[in-house]
């Protein structure tokens, strides 16, 4: 393909749905990424995210500048270094979020992305296990099926979790996205269906999609105010890649804004201080990044998990289960149960997510993720609205230097009451019949951690990121000097350029972001192919 209608920027959940429907609705389209392949035994395996994660030939692995609300600790961010992107190394929990959190997009300038505009791209992009009705798609490129590693304190979680007050949903992205159900995972026939495996392998796109591999993009090429191409780095040497009709970046909440700046288009007085000549003064660019922050509860159980049929005869017994029929402990996702719950009221929309998992893992002396040794589950408390807003900054000119990226994840007394009110819910939900009569010990906080001043120490020191960044490019209005593209997803005030990945968020939306970055991509190429359209 020689000069293409489109060139889309990133390969990941929504460049790949971008593109691939880009290509469906007949406009040449080559999608450039940075990383490799997706069709690695690593990926494809779910129980093996753990070994792509902080792998640098999988994962970007940003680090952080230290994070003062967390004792001054500098996390390691992951990103994904393959086709696919997050979906082909994250945890494959798959939820959509709250109706509210999509009415408050359109309530913050993300005209026609409410819940009800939203909705038939959701149901668009999935095949879900449980069928079709209002709410939910088959047919899809995305599978949603039910968790195959199942282990009876998964039904008993869920049932202890009831009898803590906390309702049944019949479904988390259905009709009601409160209450307490069944984890959904990305999968299909227990295997990863990432965005590359659904809309780029799962589909027939003839001469109408290239796509092209371990090729970094190191900046937009911007010509009279309107986007012409893209200057790329392959194989060490540089070179110019153009289009006819206009760029999409879909490169992540991290990258995304870092090519926006290298490329003139961002915070005039930063792009100044590199040296870089302002084509496109957006203030917005690299602002308002949030993210989700929790911490786990850990108790120990008298009950068999994941943790105990890892090892010895059991754990190759999982390894013939998995081979002869994709079911057992390979199949995992990062979460088996999970409720949103309101953890105090007057709220519009639960503010919590409860995630339990019949396993637990620990800390090795380099501090990497192994299983425990002994029978174990983990409940993450997760807090859906954190208060801090960060922010995403260029390091130097370089165009191979990462990022800056600052963030408080604790951005409030506020955020950190909140977390310790939702480890008051799990354990009230381990206390409840019938967990009660199988926890044997709480690893963490730990029993004696009780008083509620202890619980805010803890949380301060235990607490994580989600890793769900989002919102360095947001939707909005044109007058809102904040915003980075409008609401069809076309940067503001640059010709033949949009945006489409988690970086258009306007806030975060409750649970795990990733459907949310499929949907964007998917819905957006609706968005962009309006645009093309439209006569000269």
């Amino acid at each position: 393909m020689n000069e293409p209608d489109i060139l889309v920027v990133g390969g990941g959940s929504a460049g790949a749905a971008m593109a691939a429907r880009l290509a469906q609705g007949g406009i040449s389209t080559c999608l450039i990424e940075a990383g490799g392949t997706d069709k690695v035994l690593k990926s494809r395996v779910p129980a093996l995210t753990s070994s792509l994660v902080q792998n640098p030939d999988f994962d970007w692995c940003y680090t952080v500048e230290p994070d003062p609300s967390l004792g001054g600790r500098a996390d390691v961010w992951p990103a994904g270094k393959l086709l696919g992107g997050g979906s082909s190394l994250n945890g494959m929990m798959f939820i959509r979020g709250h109706k509210w959190d999509y009415d408050h997009w359109a309530e913050l300038g993300a005209t026609g992305w409410d819940y009800a505009s939203c909705l038939p791209y959701f149901r668009r992009l999935e095949d879900n296990e449980r069928g079709a009705d209002e709410w939910r798609g088959t047919g899809g490129p995305i599978g949603v099926s039910e968790v195959r590693a199942r282990y009876a304190i998964t039904d008993d979680w869920i049932e202890a979790a009831q009898a803590a007050g906390i309702a049944r949903s019949a479904d988390l992205n259905g009709q009601c996205a409160e209450g307490v159900d069944y984890v959904q995972v990305s999968q299909r026939a227990g295997l990863r269906s990432s965005s590359a495996r659904g809309y780029l392998e799962g589909q027939s796109h003839g001469a109408m999609l290239e796509v092209v591999l371990e090729c970094q993009v190191l900046r937009v090429l911007v010509e009279n105010g309107r986007a012409t191409g893209v200057i790329v780095r392959q194989d060490g040497a540089e070179r110019t890649l153009r289009a006819r009709r206009g760029v999409v970046l879909s490169a992540g909440s991290m990258n995304t804004p870092r090519l926006l700046m290298l490329s003139g288009i961002g915070p005039a007085e930063h792009l100044q201080d590199m040296g870089i000549p302002v084509v496109c003064e957006r203030p917005g660019v690299g602002r308002n990044l949030q993210d989700h922050v929790g911490t786990h509860l850990v108790n120990t159980v008298s009950a068999t998990t994941l943790n105990t049929d890892a090892q010895g005869l059991r754990g190759a017994w999982q390894v013939l289960k998995f081979a002869l029929a994709r079911t057992g402990a390979l199949t995992t996702g990062i979460g088996h149960a999970q409720a949103f719950v309101h953890g105090r009221p007057g709220l519009p929309a639960p503010n919590l997510q409860i995630s339990f998992a019949a396993f637990a893992f620990d800390f090795d002396e380099q501090g990497r993720l192994m299983l425990r040794k002994d029978a174990a589950v983990s409940t993450l408390i997760g807090l859906m609205r954190p208060s801090s807003r960060g922010r995403i900054t260029l390091r130097s000119p370089d165009p191979l230097a990462p990022p800056v990226i600052a963030h408080r994840q604790l951005g409030s007394d506020d955020d950190i009451e909140q977390i310790v009110e939702g480890i008051a819910i799990a354990r009230r939900i381990m206390a409840a019949s019938p967990m009660a009569a199988q926890v044997t010990g709480e690893v963490r906080p730990g029993v004696p951690l009780q008083a509620p001043e202890a619980l805010r120490e803890y949380v301060k020191l235990a607490s994580i990121p989600l890793y769900h960044p989002v919102g360095t490019a947001r939707m909005g209005a044109s007058d809102d000097l904040m915003a980075v593209v409008d609401a069809d997803l076309a940067v503001h005030g640059v010709e033949g350029l949009w945006v489409a990945d988690a970086s258009v968020f306007p806030s975060l939306p409750a649970g795990n972001t990733n459907a949310t970055a499929i949907m964007v991509g998917d819905k957006g190429s609706d968005h962009v192919l309006k645009a093309l359209r439209v006569p000269a």
